[in-house]
């Protein structure tokens, strides 16, 4: 991770946000098969609750905007996209075809992989949000003394 000479922090690291998809698609396809396994039981039938969940989707994808979490507007619609992508066959076909063991054990791997990836993505960009600091911190400190040198030479002084 560094500042580049226009002052942007640019991350380095496997959770940057991408152009398209990035390791946080697949938090949003988990999430999208989260719903996915426990949308049966809100029994509103098809086409509501595919609206329903395309609007929460959708939501908080501009809820991450309001809150200014930069990403390219493309992620953006590929994040609503990917988790449409895994809640529709996971809604559809996937879930009438699960005994209750089954159920039990997908829906606790899917939630359990869900929560574990959304915690590691989060604390790596609490991490690089506390190194943006500290290097825009530094970046700081270094252009002050080049600017003080600057003005000492043009000053005529050592």
């Amino acid at each position: 991770m560094h500042i580049t000479r226009d002052g942007r922090f640019e991350r380095t690291d496997i959770w940057r946000e991408g152009k398209w998809l990035d390791l946080w698609s697949v938090v949003h396809f988990l999430t999208g098969a989260s719903i996915g396994l426990f949308a049966p039981f809100f029994s509103l039938g098809t086409p509501a609750t595919v609206v329903i969940v395309f609007l929460l989707l959708t939501g908080y994808e501009m809820w991450e905007k309001i809150v200014a979490i930069e990403e390219a507007p493309t992620n953006r619609v590929m994040d609503v996209v990917v988790g449409m992508a895994s809640f529709l066959p996971t809604y559809l076909l996937l879930i009438p075809r699960l005994s209750d063991t089954s159920f039990i054990l997908v829906s606790g791997f899917v939630i359990t992989a869900n929560i574990v990836m959304s915690v590691f993505g989060w604390v790596a960009s609490q991490k690089a949000a506390a190194l943006e600091q500290r290097l825009r911190e530094r970046y700081e400190r270094r252009r002050a003394r080049l600017r003080a040198r600057k003005l000492e030479r043009s000053l005529g002084q050592p």
